[in-house]
């Protein structure tokens, strides 16, 4: 059976040797993405693209700020038309409220 300092020394081993194979396998993949580059003629938008597909239906706006539509004169709360409307916004002639 090991002891303890015996034991934490093979870790040590072993946690160099992780290290080293990833380092050579990560230099092999490297070298294998290079010359798949090199042979296509790929471009880093190829690779890379910028523009990804909405997630489940949302859209490529969603959670992003809008200026406000309307605001109320008394209070000076504003709202942008999205969602439920707040409790001072009238359900009919909202123009009279329109920023």
């Amino acid at each position: 059976m090991n002891s303890y300092k015996e034991l934490l020394k093979q870790r040590e081993a072993l946690e160099q040797q992780i290290k080293e194979a990833r380092e050579r396998e990560v230099a092999n993949a490297l070298a294998q993405v290079r010359t798949l580059v090199d042979e296509f003629g790929l471009t880093v938008q190829d690779v890379f693209p910028s523009m990804r597909a909405p997630s489940r239906g949302r859209s490529a706006t969603a959670g992003s700020k809008v200026p406000p539509k309307y605001r109320d004169p008394v209070t000076g709360k504003t709202w942008t038309g999205r969602g439920k409307p707040p409790r001072w916004m009238p359900k009919e002639n909202r123009e009279q409220y329109a920023i």
